[in-house]
């Protein structure tokens, strides 16, 4: 019965099965769980495990909840620490551990891109580009005077 499901899906949408997929592989709990293990350098495992905040961190990128406490509120239960507990794992939430998870999963996820056509063309040959979006700019216009003088020259 599930064989017949999922073959309507991988037709219908084969992109989302095959992003599914892979976000299952690379952010599988053990994978989380070991490069937190190899990184960590202050922080520890003691009831809360790095791949429980990391599922509930992805449960708020993705929109599925608003907040870290609507995740908590939802999983509470499953996870079965307090809220304090999260928040201070989240808080202190190493540097080393978060360039390793970045870097660990960058690969399989870039072949992804690479595969449906996503990558950037290369605009300049030997020079790492980044294109930085100026729509963030016009938010912080009110707090810096710098850019309160600049944004009231440039549109009389």
């Amino acid at each position: 019965m599930l064989g017949a499901i999922f073959e309507r899906f991988e037709k219908q949408s084969p992109i989302s099965v095959m992003v599914r997929g892979l976000m299952e592989r690379v952010f599988a709990p053990e994978t989380i769980d070991r490069i937190f293990e190899e990184n960590a350098s202050s922080q520890y495992t003691r009831e809360l495990l790095f791949s429980s905040l990391v599922e509930l961190m992805s449960l708020v990128v993705c929109g599925i909840h608003p907040s870290v406490s609507a995740a908590y509120r939802a999983k509470a239960e499953v996870i079965n620490v307090s809220r304090t507990a999260v928040y201070d794992k989240l808080n202190g939430v190493e540097t080393n551990v978060s360039s390793s998870i970045v870097r660990e999963t960058a690969v399989p996820l870039a072949s992804l891109i690479e595969f449906v056509g996503g990558k950037s063309p290369q605009i300049l040959s030997g020079y790492k580009i980044r294109i930085l979006d100026g729509n963030c700019l016009e938010k912080t216009d009110h707090r810096l005077e710098v850019l309160r003088t600049i944004a009231a020259g440039a549109n009389p």
